[in-house]
């Protein structure tokens, strides 16, 4: 079981993204253990000294988003991007510069790297986007990078504007035909992937679009890591609250300590 302190972090920026996206820039001060992409914080918005108090009672996980080293390089910079869906991520929309907030992590497994370099494919839908962007500016100074990403409207797309100023090939999908292709984003894989020479696939977002993309990667045996966005409690394998099914009746693993990143191969999709 892996079990990291709460760190007290200050609250650097809190600025909207557009279509209801945050993102949220956190300073952790002293030793911070590299985080690796795919990985994420369990993050309460208030003080260590206040938590017992606070309302919600339950910290959050949340992806991180992007990593910096603080001017002073006595620390880390880390943003996490968020949208406003409850009690929890309220309070941290409400957030102000300077305030400060609870944060343990990094936790979890992190996407694995492709096998030989050829080339990789990232593909995110909704809020999932936030868990690929570490991953995709790190595989994208080393081989072909494509990303895939897909929203109900183009405002919607998280982080859009990030996306494009790295050194990638970047396509999008909406369901309302308001920017690029008019659809869902996993219309855009099939072709993507006959296009190009590709080692490896990751992708997050809703469970449907992880389920055919997972699907689309079988038929093609290109291996293929999935995120999975599951509640939980603790972040650490304690409360069980994060089961997910394993496929062939293998049982269960916890979304925490086993993921929040599985091999796609290893799920019970017709569970999930």
């Amino acid at each position: 079981m892996t079990s990291r302190p709460s760190r007290t972090c200050t609250v650097l920026s809190n600025e909207s993204m557009g279509g209801g996206n945050f993102c949220l820039r956190l300073e952790i001060s002293g030793e911070w253990a590299r985080s690796s992409p795919g990985q994420f914080v369990m993050l309460s918005p208030v003080a260590p000294s206040q938590f017992c108090f606070s309302d919600p009672l339950l910290p959050r996980p949340m992806a991180i988003y992007r990593t910096d080293a603080t001017s002073s390089g006595s620390g880390i910079v880390i943003d996490v991007a968020y949208k406003v869906v409850g009690r929890g991520t309220a309070l941290m929309r409400a957030a102000l510069p300077g305030s400060l907030m609870t944060v343990v992590g990094p936790l979890g497994q992190g996407f694995t790297k492709p096998g030989d370099g050829i080339g990789a494919v990232l593909i995110g839908g909704g809020t999932g986007i936030a868990s690929l962007y570490e991953h995709a500016r790190i595989l994208s100074e080393h081989c072909r990078t494509v990303v895939l990403l897909g929203a109900n409207t183009a405002e919607m797309i998280l982080g859009r504007v990030d996306f494009e100023g790295l050194s990638l090939e970047l396509h999008v999908a909406t369901e309302d035909g308001s920017l690029g292709s008019h659809g869902l984003v996993t219309d855009l894989l099939p072709s993507t992937l006959e296009e190009m020479p590709c080692s490896h696939v990751y992708a997050c977002g809703p469970t449907s679009m992880m389920r055919e993309v997972a699907a689309i990667a079988a038929r093609r045996r290109i291996p293929c890591d999935v995120s999975i966005e599951n509640n939980m409690a603790c972040g650490i394998g304690v409360c069980l609250g994060c089961a997910i099914p394993l496929g062939e009746g293998k049982g269960f693993a916890l979304v925490c300590k086993d993921g929040p990143v599985f091999d796609c191969r290893t799920l019970g999709w017709e569970d999930c």
